[in-house]
This record gives C-alpha cells, sequence and structure tokens, in this order.
C-alpha cells in the first residue's frame, strides 16, 4: 500500500506541498460551532451519527483518489477532541480530466452558515436543515451564482465548479455535541444509495475510509512533520 502511496504522488503535475498545505480556515475554531457561534448540539456518543447526506457533494465518475480522514495527508485539521489529524477527505481527480469542470452540488437542504475566499477559490459552510448542529465545508469553489449567508439550498443544488488544479477538493463535516465541535467523516454521514456509488468504485465499506487505529503524527503548526506509517489514501476503480 505504501508503494501505491509513493505512484499517486509522482502523478501530481504540481507540487504536492501546494496542493494539500493551502487549505485556508480550520473549522475547529469555537466550542459550538465552525466560527464559535454557539446554536444546536447533537450528541453523537448517545445517539450514533445520522446517514442524511443524500447527494453526493462531487462528481464521483471524474474521481481517482480519495484521502482517508484521521490521515496524514495535507495537514493538519482537528477539532476539539483530537489533534494533529487531517479529519476531512481530499478528492483527487483523474489524471484526463479538466480539474475545472468538475461540479460539487450541497449535500443536503440546508442554509449558508459561513461564506469566504480562500487562497483558491471560496470556501461554502452549509448548516444542515433536518440536523441543525451539523455543517458541511466545502473548500475551494468556483462559484456558479451569487451566495450569501443565511441564503438557502437545496441538496443536490449546483455550487459551483472546482476552482482548478492549483488543489484538490476537500469537504468536511462537522458537528455541536454537547461538549464541544466534533468533526467526522463524510462516509459516516452519506446515506447508503450514495455510498452505492462509491462501492460500485471498489470502496468494500465505508470504515476503509477512515483511519481508526492509533498512529500519533507530528506536527510542525498547521503541517505535518511526516505523514504516518499507515495508508492515508484510497485509490478507486
Amino acid at each position: 500500500m505504501k508503494d501505491n502511496k509513493k505512484s499517486f504522488v509522482t502523478l501530481l503535475s504540481i507540487p504536492l506541498v501546494l496542493i494539500l498545505t493551502a487549505c485556508g480556515d480550520n473549522g475547529g475554531g469555537g466550542d459550538n460551532g465552525p466560527d464559535g457561534s454557539g446554536g444546536d448540539t447533537y450528541d453523537v456518543v448517545a445517539n450514533g451519527i445520522p446517514m442524511f447526506a443524500g447527494v453526493d457533494y462531487i462528481e464521483l465518475a471524474k474521481i481517482d483518489h480519495i484521502s482517508k480522514f484521521r490521515s496524514g495527508a495535507g495537514h493538519d485539521y482537528s477539532d476539539h477532541f483530537e489533534l494533529c489529524r487531517s479529519m476531512k477527505h481530499y478528492f483527487n481527480p483523474k489524471g484526463s480530466v479538466d480539474w475545472s469542470t468538475i461540479k460539487l452540488f450541497s449535500p443536503v437542504e440546508g442554509t449558508i452558515f459561513k461564506i469566504f475566499e480562500e487562497w483558491a477559490g471560496t470556501q461554502v459552510q452549509i448548516r444542515s436543515k433536518d440536523y441543525p448542529a451539523f455543517y458541511f465545508i466545502i473548500f475551494h469553489i468556483n462559484l456558479s451564482s451569487p451566495l450569501s449567508v443565511g441564503g438557502s439550498v437545496t441538496a443536490g443544488q449546483l455550487l459551483g465548479t472546482h476552482i482548478g488544479l492549483q488543489t484538490m477538493s476537500d469537504i468536511a463535516v462537522g458537528v455541536n455535541t454537547p461538549s464541544g465541535w466534533k468533526l467526522i467523516s463524510y462516509f459516516d454521514v452519506m446515506t447508503d444509495s450514495v455510498f452505492q456509488g462509491y462501492q460500485a468504485r471498489g470502496l468494500r465499506s465505508r470504515t476503509d475510509a477512515i483511519i481508526r487505529d492509533a498512529d500519533p503524527l507530528t506536527c510542525n503548526g498547521e503541517p505535518f512533520a511526516n505523514s504516518g506509517n499507515l495508508e492515508n489514501w484510497i485509490a478507486l476503480n
């Protein structure tokens, strides 16, 4: 598996450090939300994680590799419970795909909680209507039409396209729990019908996309000092 990761890295046409380290707002800002605003909470320990994201946020047919939740890919993106982990997923397009044509969608019905310009494209944070303690954070979007904080989005609504080959597309999912801001895997909240698309591409189970083993990483600020001892990537067929 390590050899697979090395082969994947060599396929990138621009430096890996540029692609993966400059993804902006770390998402785990305050005790009760992406920016510490407070609001609804949901106890994932007592109630479990609901599977309610009924639309895939990205055109999966154009994707080649996906980073695992808690991986050593990219940079530290952690919450109030864990440190020095990439607690989101990077989606890397196939080599033949024009990255700027990849469409990005809202995976749920909800409202725009926060929106701002990153170093590449726009970051959009969507608060779920059905589970208002849950937030979907989608990075590096070239918006197809203007969005504003407080505006509504429907599940499957086109947000825009990925910004381009400057960086990969990435998505994070977080929930306000009674104990603080917790990041969870996108694969934990997608419905079975959405996950079937990944199964058709060779992903056997949701847990294959999530690192659950203890594999401490070392961070030098936000960047990782090492990429860990476990496989960080999923290769789709």
